[in-house]
């Protein structure tokens, strides 16, 4: 060979190319370690179900109608005790100018016209009744309605009943009535009896109970009904027939109901 000559390398086309060190790739969800090694990788769980987080809305509270029915309220209680509060003046006024009184009753006398026993010994019994009614109001007149009712009663037993007529009574009136009270008890031989027996006490207790519709006159204003109440307890000596009976004692109790 001449020195001229060049050797020049030979080049194996079918040699797979030089390879150049490189680092590993860490693929995606591994755990790279403080040396830089990848030591675990996330494997996902086979059965674990997909979660989907779904976004909760809170929607925020009608503070504007909420405070809409809290004013109604408040005004609707406010409007209640302002008419309480009229209502109470003018009854006040009233009350100051009128200066209204309950009526008085009292009962006069008591006549047995009739008291025996029916063939059925059923008790039968008529009274006649004078009663008293004194208006003690100056600027009130009183009307008497229909639907009034007057009992006589001997302990738990009525034994008879009637009613007062329609009439107005004025200012400071004083008015006298006679009531005639029919009625039939049963069980009329031992309430004889019971009666005899006490009579011979000379002290049987009566019971006149009293229920009067009536209705004010203010001046030219006419209230509505309102009822009078009365309970009478008597002591009379016998209850003869056909014979004044002498009332040795009587206490009466009157009330309005409205």
């Amino acid at each position: 060979m001449t020195e001229n000559q060049r050797i020049h390398p030979v080049v194996d086309m079918e040699a797979p190319p030089p390879t150049r060190t490189t680092r590993p790739l860490v693929p995606r969800g591994s755990f790279k370690s403080e040396k830089g090694d990848p030591t675990r990788l996330q494997q996902p769980t086979v059965n674990q179900p997909f979660r989907h987080t779904v976004p909760v809305m809170y929607s925020r509270p009608p503070t504007k109608k909420r405070s809409c029915i809290c004013k109604c309220i408040c005004w609707t209680i406010s409007l209640i005790i302002l008419l309480l509060i009229i209502i109470a003046a003018i009854a006040g006024i009233l009350y100051l100018v009128f200066k209204p009184k309950i009526p008085q009753y009292s009962v006069d006398n008591l006549r047995i016209s009739d008291l025996r026993l029916n063939f059925d010994m059923s008790l039968y019994a008529r009274f006649n009744v004078r009663i008293t009614a004194v208006n003690p109001n100056k600027k009130i007149g009183i009307y008497y309605e229909k639907g009034s009712h007057l009992s006589v009663w001997y302990k738990n037993t009525q034994l008879c009943k009637g009613s007062l007529p329609k009439f107005y009574q004025g200012h400071q009136n004083r008015t006298v009535l006679d009531v005639a009270l029919t009625g039939q008890s049963q069980y009329g031989n031992t309430l004889m009896s019971a009666i005899q027996e006490a009579a011979q006490t000379g002290r049987i207790p009566l019971d006149l109970k009293i229920q009067v519709p009536v209705s004010v006159k203010l001046g030219r204003l006419k209230l509505r009904k309102v009822k009078i109440l009365g309970d009478c307890l008597l002591i009379v000596d016998s209850l003869s027939a056909n014979s004044l009976v002498r009332i040795k004692a009587s206490t009466c109790k009157f009330g309005l109901k409205l």
